[in-house]
């Protein structure tokens, strides 16, 4: 595996505070603590190549876990090995390896056109000149990097930012890229671009991603498995179409008829919108299959037309973490 994480820990040390005025000199002579546990024992391996969305509620533990798998913070208990290296001992080898995408945290010099810091990380990373002209003129015909290359990363629009944040990242040809939500705050059409790019260079280069993120539309477009923490444990871990079967049983048949109808009654079917000869209905696929509830509906009635909608991701997630809201809280 290229990455293993075993029994991760990580644990917050934070003021005790209480009201009051002699509450307050107590807690400047005697400082009281308590210990917040972001991270509480989570287990789990990447293979090389795998784009894995990595997801939570605010809160869950997912950017501090991020944050340890790239060497930022050192565990409190626990172990994580990547390409048989501790990401924090080993730190210097560690990071000319991986690459960091903060959404929230660009590393472009502030006052530097982003062709500035391109050349800043080629001489860091000790780049060839070969590899690193070849690099860039990918990244500038794949990203568009030419329409704002030599302004200050100041003046640069949030998108632009993100797409020279990328380029920077993958400067130096890395085996392992980490995103902390890549697409936040972007347009419809700056997130398309960067999520195409990301999945050609995982195809073209084999680079293992992982995501978190809070867009639903990251997962369902990039990732092909899905990990999600609550409270700091990790409540599902699966495929993406695994979690679909699983979690997104229910499904909703929008049907257009010749003509109306009264009153349409199947078994195991709901029946939740009506209008004028238009109906909907909801199903569970593991209580009746679609093709036996269209066989029924075309057999008895006339039928124009149907559409059958997939559960979005977004509320499938949500049942995800309502589960294991749940199971944390009955083994606390």
């Amino acid at each position: 595996m290229l990455i293993q994480v075993d029994q991760l820990v990580k644990d917050y040390q934070t003021n005790k505070n209480q009201k009051g005025f002699f509450h307050g000199i107590k807690a400047l002579l005697m400082p009281e603590y308590e210990t917040k546990r972001a991270v509480n024992g989570i287990s789990f391996s990447i293979s090389a190549g795998e784009m894995v969305g990595f997801i939570g509620p605010n809160g869950a533990g997912k950017s501090t876990t991020v944050k340890m798998l790239s060497g930022i913070l050192v565990p409190s208990s626990g172990k994580v090995t990547v390409k048989g290296m501790d990401p924090f001992k080993d730190r210097k080898k560690y990071v000319s390896q991986i690459g960091v995408v903060f959404g929230q945290r660009t590393q472009l010099w502030w006052d530097l056109p982003a062709v500035d810091t391109f050349d800043l990380l080629k001489e860091v990373y000790k780049i060839p000149d070969k590899v690193y002209k070849a690099n860039m003129e990918e990244f500038r015909e794949l990203l568009g990097l030419d329409e704002f290359l030599h302004r200050p990363a100041r003046q640069l629009s949030l998108g632009q930012r993100m797409r020279a944040d990328i380029a920077a990242a993958m400067l130096h040809e890395p085996d392992i890229l980490f995103f902390d939500e890549p697409t936040i705050g972007l347009d419809i059409i700056a997130k398309e671009r960067i999520r195409e790019f990301i999945k050609r260079m995982n195809k073209e280069k084999g680079i293992t991603m992982l995501f978190t993120t809070h867009d639903m539309q990251d997962i369902e477009k990039i990732c092909e498995r899905i990990m999600v923490i609550d409270h700091g444990k990790i409540v599902c871990d699966s495929q993406v179409s695994d979690v679909r079967q699983l979690y997104g049983t229910e499904r909703k048949l929008s049907v257009q008829f010749s003509q109306s109808y009264d009153q349409i009654d199947i078994p195991r079917v709901q029946t939740v919108h009506e209008g004028g000869n238009q109906k909907s209905f909801i199903f569970k696929n593991n209580e009746i299959k679609v093709s036996e509830l269209i066989t029924q509906l075309t057999n008895n009635y006339d039928v124009q037309d149907l559409t059958v909608q997939e559960p979005e991701i977004e509320t499938i997630i949500k049942k995800i973490y309502e589960e294991g809201a749940h199971d944390y809280e009955s083994v606390s």
